[in-house]
């Protein structure tokens, strides 16, 4: 009776996760599909479920429409900027709330977590009023500076050296290695995992920013990908282009997905440290 009921939990178990795992690959499986046709059998009803033999052409297409190669440069620059630069300055802020002890530093983290309840939709006026007076809109400098403060690598960070012993940083400071020394020798190797996770998380949330390139940025050779997919949607046919949007699609979703993979590895362990913690 045992087995038979460990047998069919393990059914169970497996039967939702397939389930999951369709629901989940469907709309990627259904837009390369629609890649893959032509104009009028993107929009043929019953929906056509087999590759056709259009992908090249509308990859194309995609790519000549909107200038695809500007707008991934600019989105690669951008989410590499923004990703080395939040671990930079996450690993300095946590070493400094983990090691050192200054005035207010009970109240600064606090402080830190409140600015995670204020999204970016909460603070775009005023920032567009700041960049706007620096003179920065339509530069690199408005879609990366905004971005590199965060309150998720602070914590990630944190909460991972607040497991390493002290008497680590004891024995170091024996020997003669400044602080900066300790972090830089004995800390960041330690780290290699939570900053190949923040990595991944970072680029990927850069990578599909959508709402503040749009409003900072109005010149061609600045916008992002993200934006050319908008502009996608635009038909000169009155109609919606759906397998050109889907070229597109599968164009943008590419870099993202390749990042994810050459370092799932370190994500999901980064992730699963967390967790257990």
């Amino acid at each position: 009776m045992r087995i038979n009921r460990k047998l069919l939990t393990n059914i169970v178990i497996h039967a939702i996760l397939i389930l999951t795992l369709i629901a989940v690959a469907f709309p990627i499986y259904y837009a390369f599909i629609m890649a893959t046709h032509t104009h009028q059998d993107a929009y043929a009803f019953p929906p056509v479920l087999r590759p056709g033999n259009q992908l090249l052409r509308n990859i194309k297409e995609a790519w000549k429409r909107v200038n695809m190669g500007t707008l991934l440069t600019n989105s690669a620059i951008i989410a590499i900027a923004v990703s080395f630069g939040k671990i930079v300055f996450s690993i300095l802020a946590a070493f400094a709330f983990t090691h050192f002890r200054f005035k207010g530093d009970w109240l600064l983290f606090p402080l830190c977590m409140v600015t995670q309840m204020m999204p970016l939709p909460v603070r775009v006026v005023p920032l567009y009023r700041m960049m706007a007076n620096f003179n920065w809109l339509n530069t690199y400098r408005a879609l990366t500076i905004p971005y590199l403060a965060s309150t998720t690598g602070i914590i990630l960070f944190r909460q991972f050296y607040m497991t390493v012993p002290q008497e680590l940083a004891d024995a170091a400071r024996v020997d003669g290695a400044t602080p900066l020394q300790y972090l830089w020798r004995i800390l960041i190797p330690l780290s290699w995992t939570n900053i190949a996770a923040l990595l991944v998380i970072e680029f990927v949330y850069m990578w599909n920013e959508y709402l503040w390139p749009n409003i900072a940025t109005t010149a061609a050779d600045m916008q992002v990908a993200q934006i050319g997919l908008r502009m996608l949607y635009t038909s000169e046919r009155g109609a919606a282009e759906w397998n050109i949007i889907m070229a597109g699609t599968l164009i943008i979703m590419l870099p993202p997905l390749i990042v994810l993979i050459l370092f799932r590895r370190q994500f999901a362990q980064g992730i699963a440290m967390q967790t257990t913690k």
